[in-house]
């Protein structure tokens, strides 16, 4: 029990830490400071409790086994990195974007073309993954493009209705005001309800980062080459290998929060002029 009570102690100091720290003043330290500091008295405790309760490594690992398991697997993971976030999540999450910005543009010259396509990307949006990821294998093979393909489609209608909505987000006035300048429809759009539309676009964006992600995953399940996360983690759960399992979701984890950082980043380099941005 001694590695449960250490544990806790560790746990309940981190957190008394953490209460100090965030009555303090607000600086860039301490914001970066105080969710480190939780994130590792999280990992502490489990690393306490595991070893402390003897849990058997098939129920849960301790996050030292884990890392153990990255470090000697680091050329495994990345080549299951490559083919399903790089090839897969990546490239789908491209296309996607851009075919749901198209049809949005498409859609918004035309009030007809907006009512009828908004129930089509709502209905793909209502489609489940388990049941278009075979589909999709079937019909595009079974390396990464039938996991872009399986993206494109997860990824499609959050593009199409933020961008949109947004689109839509500028009145009457500021329309009025660029038909005072001779602004016709190309220049309106480009000036105007494009800029508008930007913060729309970025929430359609990062929640797209998280569903390109797992639609990469799931769809292997269905599927793939010997290599990529969702294969691995599906064949290592049969042979009770918990720790390689818990591996890739750190790695995947990590990727997702990388890239959900990238498009968080570019937003407030692009929507700097919008309210949500400033800050004080």
């Amino acid at each position: 029990m001694i590695w449960v009570i250490g544990a806790v102690a560790v746990w309940l100091g981190a957190w008394a830490l953490n209460v100090w720290l965030a009555r303090g003043p607000a600086t860039r330290a301490r914001a970066l400071l105080v969710p480190a500091l939780f994130g590792l008295s999280l990992l502490v405790l489990w690393e306490g409790i595991v070893r402390g309760l003897g849990v058997p490594s098939v129920i849960l690992p301790a996050p030292s086994a884990i890392f153990e398991r990255i470090i000697v697997s680091l050329p495994i993971l990345w080549g299951d990195f490559v083919q399903t976030f790089l090839k897969g999540a990546l490239s789908g999450y491209v296309l996607g974007v851009a075919a749901g910005i198209a049809v949005a543009l498409i859609a918004d010259a035309s009030d007809f073309l907006r009512r009828g396509v908004m129930p089509v990307g709502n209905f793909m949006a209502a489609l489940p993954i388990i049941g278009i990821a075979p589909i999709m294998v079937m019909w595009f093979g079974f390396d990464w493009e039938s996991k872009a393909a399986v993206v494109v489609v997860m990824v499609f209608f959050p593009i199409l209705v933020n961008t949109v909505g947004g689109l839509a987000a500028t009145d009457r006035m500021q329309r009025d005001l660029m038909r005072t300048y001779a602004a016709g429809y190309l220049p309106t759009l480009l000036k105007l309800r494009l800029p508008a539309a930007m913060p729309f676009i970025f929430n359609g964006l990062k929640i797209a980062t998280t569903l390109a992600l797992i639609g990469a995953i799931v769809a292997e399940f269905f599927g793939s080459p010997v290599r990529g996360m969702g294969f691995r983690i599906s064949t290592e759960v049969g042979r009770l290998a918990l720790d390689m399992v818990w591996a890739e979701i750190v790695v995947a984890a990590l990727a997702g929060s990388a890239f959900y950082g990238a498009i968080a980043l570019i937003e407030t380099r692009v929507t700097f002029w919008h309210p949500s941005q400033r800050r004080g």
